[in-house]
């Protein structure tokens, strides 16, 4: 059967980590998400969703970020980062002091993504946010690639 319909497009394999301070503006949110994107070679289709620390559940700025991609937010908590620890590219001791983890956007993604992801963007900041995105390793651009160990 032929149908004329198109099927909407499946989530992305692309998770969205999110970290930021009580009050971040969305708009500041959403344009250094837009630029990890751009980093990662990668468009607003290939998000699958955006995660974060379920101390920031209530974030508006999150919350926007996700109705900017059209995809759900996901929380995990404070735990559940700290496991990824070994694999974030930017631990950090003073996050550890505040959240219980050693990094909320870069955790949050490689959780989101799963056991065989990547960081595909690591943490990049503005004066109130963090994010960074994680995805399979064959998504990992040429240049990344490369590098690896």
């Amino acid at each position: 059967m032929i149908s004329s319909s198109i099927a909407e497009r499946p989530p992305g394999p692309l998770v969205l980590g999110l970290g930021c301070e009580r009050g971040t503006p969305a708009e500041e949110v959403i344009t250094l998400a837009e630029k990890a994107l751009v980093q990662a070679g990668a468009d607003k289709a290939d998000i699958g969703f955006v995660a974060s620390l379920d101390a920031r559940r209530g974030e508006p700025a999150i919350h926007a970020a996700a109705d900017h991609f059209s995809v759900e937010a996901r929380f995990f908590d404070a735990a559940t980062l700290e496991a990824e620890a070994p694999r974030l590219q930017n631990p950090s001791a003073i996050v550890f002091a505040h959240t219980g983890c050693h990094g909320v956007a870069e955790g949050a993604a490689l959780v989101g993504a799963g056991s065989a992801s990547v960081l595909l963007v690591a943490k990049i900041t503005s004066s109130h946010a963090t994010v960074a995105i994680a995805g399979p390793a064959e998504q990992r651009p040429a240049t990344l690639a490369t590098a690896a160990p």
